[in-house]
């Protein structure tokens, strides 16, 4: 293991539990244990399934301009978001293509950006940059915070017993404070698996009891530690973007199927002229879903085919465990971006028919909205 990756709180359980570890966005990160994928894959489509996102990085807002400056940041409207509540957003540049997507909570103090681990240092450059004229203080707390994530139709069940919180009271993209486990935490009803779930907030130095503790009271409910690989099938069944992959700084927020997140009715921020031209002028590609009508697997990279032309690359893909077929992302011409559009994806030295659809290809998680 090369010395100079991190490690999260968790490492020592990762590898303690026979964990694969690789290097993950400058981290040390369990891709699966010993009983595999498709197995961590099942338990939380079915039951439940636990993951170490440690590695992701948490900035702390505050100050009296809170609110503006995270508006002048971020294309969503954070003027919506009540305390408790919590916001999917992306940060654009000037050109209107993404730096990084994100989460925003508000607690009645400040607001926290949830962050991907490889853009942090990306991320508080920009953030530090853009601060002047605000009178707000900023803070990066990632290194002191862990992040447990659990997810499956049994995890209100599994965290029940080990928190104050009542988890049925937190609502869809809403959290709670309180303790799990005897640890201060943020409770929150989000993730990144199409399936009901909390992510658990805590100080780094609980991580490891508290991982425990959920692993005890998992035993009867079927939960099973999950890593890498199972976070990437389960999110690609759902059609969700990964940064890196699906999104970066040559698409746009529109381009990149975000539109729904850009609010250029909520004053100015940054990134908002361009996306409102490009919005006036119509985009030419659209980050689209495939769903194999073929067996194949459509690994990123590989050419996508329309009417015998190459017409752009997987961006992501996985043979799904779930729907037994594979399914695909990746940026295409609008024209052959439209749902039910036949497109193929070339593997090796065959042309694998697919059919474009708009995600969820998995329509059957157990998301409580």
């Amino acid at each position: 293991m090369n010395a100079k990756l991190r490690k999260t709180p968790l490492h020592d359980v990762h590898t303690a539990l026979g964990g694969k570890m690789v290097p993950f966005a400058g981290y040390s990160m369990p891709v699966q244990y010993p009983g595999g994928i498709r197995a961590e894959h099942a338990a939380v489509r079915t039951a439940a399934g636990l993951f170490d996102v440690s590695h992701m990085g948490e900035f702390i807002v505050r100050g009296p301009q809170t609110v503006d400056f995270v508006q002048y940041l971020t294309v969503n409207d954070v003027s919506r978001v009540g305390v408790g509540q919590a916001q999917y957003s992306a940060l654009c540049n000037e050109r209107g293509t993404i730096l990084d997507d994100l989460l925003v909570y508000r607690f009645q103090d400040r607001i926290v950006l949830v962050v991907n681990a490889s853009n942090r240092k990306k991320d508080w450059r920009w953030i530090n940059e853009h601060a002047a004229g605000f009178d707000v203080e900023l803070a990066d707390d990632s290194d002191h915070i862990a992040l447990i994530a659990l997810q499956g139709p049994a995890s209100e069940a599994v965290l029940a017993p080990l928190t104050a919180v009542d988890p049925g009271s937190v609502g869809y993209y809403r959290f709670a404070e309180g303790e799990v486990a005897g640890s201060a935490a943020v409770v929150s009803r989000t993730g990144y698996t199409g399936e009901d779930g909390f992510e658990l907030y805590l100080p780094a130095d609980a991580a490891v009891d508290t991982w425990r503790a959920l692993t005890e009271s998992g035993e009867a409910h079927g939960l099973v530690p999950a890593g890498l690989g199972a976070r990437d099938s389960l999110r690609l069944e759902m059609g969700y973007a990964l940064y890196g992959n699906d999104l970066d700084e040559e698409h746009t927020a529109l381009e990149s199927g975000l539109a729904w997140i850009v609010k250029l009715d909520a004053g100015d921020f940054i990134g908002r002229a361009a996306l409102a031209a490009q919005k006036e002028r119509g985009v030419t590609r659209r980050l689209t879903g495939i769903r194999l009508t073929q067996r194949g697997f459509p690994r990123p990279g590989y050419p996508l085919v329309h009417d015998g032309e190459g017409v752009g690359t997987v961006t992501s893909g996985v043979a799904s465990p779930s729907l037994g077929h594979g399914v695909a992302l990746g940026y295409l011409p609008v024209a052959a971006a439209r749902p039910g559009t036949e497109v193929g994806v070339r593997i090796r030295d065959r042309v694998i028919a697919g059919r474009t659809q708009r995600p969820p290809f998995y329509t059957e998680g157990s998301i409580k909205r």
